[in-house]
């Protein structure tokens, strides 16, 4: 199609519509009408008139003054991820990680204080948490979600820890603010997260990052385990490189 065709035919709307979506998806805690209007360069009345027809439509939420994606656009995506999409041609790699220790492997991404599995090769132990795609965890007690929300920026971390619903899943939970942000800024530092019993006992699980070609996170995979089976080090000395080799072949999967 010609640049003249390709004009005609552009729908400015729905365009700004979607960079709207994009913007909430970065903003999994939540937006202002003023916020989205600065950010997406729209006036109030427009971008007003933009989220009030996603609340509408069920693809946002309205709490206040706050606006959010709904859990809609996930039914959507996991309609999409469950076909020939492309956690499917991710599927090999991470099942090659679940062979090599005979351990459950997984992916998820972040929708607001929740990490979201899109994907799972189970292992050959039996865990006593079910899991499945599509099952929703705490961000913040889970490896996953410590790299997904290390890939925040400072202020949507702000944002999250201050609204975050944080309670004491087990003695090895963390719940004081200041050591939980200790934990997230560890995770981006090290480029990895590992998670002991925090969200069941005998549950231990270590993740790594999935990213962009900008850079930005947008998912992570995991191995999880039962405690007795892997030793934080063996973890970190073990399946830590694997998993990274399954990072980079996963990243090129999606954005090479």
């Amino acid at each position: 199609m010609d640049d003249e065709g390709t004009l005609r035919d552009h729908v400015g709307s729905l365009e700004r519509g979607l960079v709207v979506m994009e913007i909430l998806a970065r903003h999994p805690t939540g937006m202002t009408l003023t916020e989205m209007a600065e950010e997406a360069g729209l006036s109030r009345a427009g971008a007003r008139r933009f989220l009030l027809t996603l609340v509408s439509t069920g693809y946002a939420t309205q709490s206040g003054r706050l606006f959010s994606l709904s859990p809609r656009l996930l039914t959507v995506a996991r309609t999409w991820l469950g076909s020939d999409s492309l956690w499917t041609f991710a599927a090999p790699v991470m099942r090659e990680v679940a062979a090599q220790f005979d351990e459950a492997c997984n992916a998820a991404v972040l929708s607001g204080e929740e990490v979201v599995y899109v994907a799972r090769i189970p292992g050959r132990r039996i865990l006593s948490v079910t899991l499945d795609v599509g099952t929703r965890l705490p961000a913040y007690c889970t490896s996953m979600g410590r790299v997904l929300l290390a890939g925040l920026a400072p202020d949507e971390l702000e944002t999250f820890l201050g609204q975050a619903k944080i309670e004491r899943r087990t003695a090895m939970t963390i719940t004081k603010p200041d050591l939980l942000t200790k934990a997230i800024h560890k995770a981006k530092a090290d480029g990895f997260a590992i998670v002991d019993e925090e969200l069941e006992l005998g549950l231990r699980s270590i993740a790594v990052p999935i990213s962009d070609r900008a850079g930005h996170t947008v998912a992570a995979i995991n191995v999880s385990t039962q405690s007795a089976r892997f030793s934080v080090e063996d973890m970190q000395r073990e399946i830590l490189p694997a998993l990274l080799r399954a990072k980079q072949r996963v990243e090129e999967f999606f954005f090479v």
